[in-house]
């Protein structure tokens, strides 16, 4: 029988201080040997995260999709893509995740479906200003065939933002919108049927006993009025951009999540919201999880602080001050699947964007393995250490790096093809990771396929190395996670303390937080120590590394 979870008292909800462990399916654990990742290896791996200490798994779309953007693209939102098994593989593994008390939240994906999902295929074969194609966003073009796209919006991947149809006598149609690949149309969100039929697929996945949503492109779906020309910055993120942007952040993003927030109220268990939701500022993240509409959001904004102690506290501070002041946790956040990995990225010499990739032909030095690594556990180190949710993407435990010389002809990834190679896109992060040093595809599966090349220095990460390995990074996360646990830290207050300009240091619950930026070694209290992401030199603390202490 699964375990049930109980609703807790307002104010002490599980998700305020879990440590979520994000899944990318296809790259976790294959059961089936074709080479992709599937349901029933990660059920077989999860005593592998019950024992690294996590609270949640969050998956990473595994519903039936062309898989045009690696599951991004949804062709029917009630259903497994056979690539990742069936209903059935899922209800066993939400079960069996349960029986650990693992919680786990699906990954949904609301403002765009895939051009195969049957609505989009009943869109194209009906007439301009039919209930069928006002589910999605179809316009006329400009000029005098209308041969021009509606408006000069580019596509995240790169490219223009529309894609003219043609009608079955041949001739052109009308043109749709979308913000991602052309295969990724995007809905009408000011069509009420769109929206019920998204409360029925909250209902589905929580009828089958699902924890909750991390929402993508959650600050997207509602368009300005009128879809106005728009040009971004050269330096804007892709996701994002620090001025008002006519299809992100708009205000009618947040009457979606209000209708959502009832939906989750009807059921036990404290259910969560987290969404993707990338915005220039702190203050504006918060306005989606106040009090009626999402309960979490990523801390994009964290993620890339500067590695240097004034800008840690800076964003620490901010993100504190603006979630504690709509109600909601702050979350924490250092490596996903659409970012390099912050094992690599900490080490980049070079401004690196959102979805920009690192490969063989980005300029600047290659990024130094050593120093990314310690600055990496480091980094996780004082994560783990904040008040609020803190999020894990897989491998990072294990210290994986960015893999950046797959070879073209290997990368997957649209934004690569849509840009012609300009950007190397994400690929990079979602290699399959390793289980075991000498066995096929690193024992990914057992026979050695893999939908994109592992390294030969995986062996090196593998969980098996590092199983027992007092030093690496494996055992550095369960020691993290096990003393978090124990003192309650994600539910504790956070006090800074004054240890000069080059390191950051604070209070919080039992525990004090010491962590160098500077060049010169801090001197410390050896006998206090509880752990340290590097070990101390002559009882100090070495540049990039992080030390619990007794308080």
């Amino acid at each position: 029988m699964s375990f049930a979870f109980p609703t807790a008292a307002p104010g002490s909800e599980w998700w305020r201080s879990a440590v979520i462990y994000q899944i990318y399916p296809r790259s976790f654990a294959d059961a089936s040997g074709d080479g992709v990742g599937d349901l029933r290896g990660i059920e077989s791996r999860l005593d592998s995260l019950a024992e690294l200490g996590i609270d949640a798994i969050w998956l990473s779309p595994f519903m039936v999709s062309p898989q045009k953007d690696a599951g991004y693209d949804v062709a029917d939102y009630r259903d497994v893509d056979p690539l990742f098994g069936t209903l059935a593989d899922f209800d066993e593994l939400l079960a069996s995740a349960h029986e650990r008390e693992i919680r786990l939240i699906v990954d949904l994906v609301p403002n765009h479906s895939s051009d195969q999902h049957v609505w989009f295929q009943a869109a194209l074969a009906a007439a301009p200003g039919s209930p069928e194609r006002a589910r999605y966003i179809f316009r006329d073009g400009k000029g005098a065939d209308g041969e021009l796209p509606p408006n000069n919006w580019e596509s995240v991947f790169g490219g223009p933002a529309w894609t003219r149809i043609t009608n079955a006598d041949g001739t052109p149609g009308q043109w749709y919108l979308h913000l991602f690949d052309s295969s990724q149309p995007d809905f009408d969100w000011t069509n009420e049927e769109v929206r019920a039929e998204f409360r029925s697929v909250l209902r589905f996945w929580l009828d089958r006993g699902a924890d909750g949503f991390r929402v993508d492109v959650a600050h997207g779906m509602i368009k300005a009025a009128g879809l106005p020309d728009y040009t971004p910055p050269t330096d804007a993120a892709s996701m994002g951009g620090a001025e008002p942007v006519p299809y992100w952040g708009q205000d009618g993003v947040h009457e979606i999540y209000r209708d959502w927030h009832t939906v989750l109220a009807e059921y036990a268990g404290d259910r969560v919201l987290c969404a993707e939701a990338w915005l220039p500022t702190n203050e504006e993240t918060a306005l989606w999880v106040r009090p009626d509409e999402m309960h979490q959001a990523f801390n994009f904004n964290y993620m890339y602080a500067a590695w240097s102690a004034a800008g840690q506290r800076e964003s620490i501070e901010t993100s504190i001050a603006a979630f504690n002041g709509v109600g909601a946790p702050s979350t924490w956040v250092l490596s996903n699947h659409d970012v390099v990995r912050h094992a690599t990225r900490l080490a980049l010499t070079i401004d690196n964007p959102q979805g920009e990739g690192i490969g063989p032909k980005t300029p600047g030095p290659r990024p130094d393995a050593a120093l990314g690594l310690r600055r990496a556990r480091a980094a996780t180190s004082l994560m783990l250490a904040l008040p609020g949710s803190s999020y894990l993407y897989q491998g990072e435990e294990l210290g994986l790096p960015e893999v950046i010389d797959l070879p073209d002809e290997a990368r997957q990834d649209p934004s690569f093809f849509r840009t012609n190679g300009e950007r190397y896109g994400r690929d990079g992060c979602r290699v399959p990771i390793p289980w075991e040093a000498d066995a096929p595809a690193f024992g990914f599966n057992d026979t050695g396929a893999s939908w994109l090349p592992q390294p030969a220095e995986f062996a090196d990460f593998s969980r098996a190395t590092e199983t027992g390995a007092a030093d690496s990074t494996l055992e550095l996360y369960k020691r993290l996670l096990a003393e978090r646990a124990a003192r309650s830290l994600g539910t504790e207050t956070l006090e800074w303390l004054d240890r000069g300009t080059d390191v950051l240091a604070f209070h919080t619950g039992d525990v004090e937080v010491v962590t160098n930026f500077g060049p010169a070694p801090v001197s410390v209290d050896a006998s206090r120590v509880i752990l340290s992401s590097e070990p101390l030199t002559d009882g100090a603390l070495p540049t990039d590394t992080t030390v619990w202490l007794t308080a």
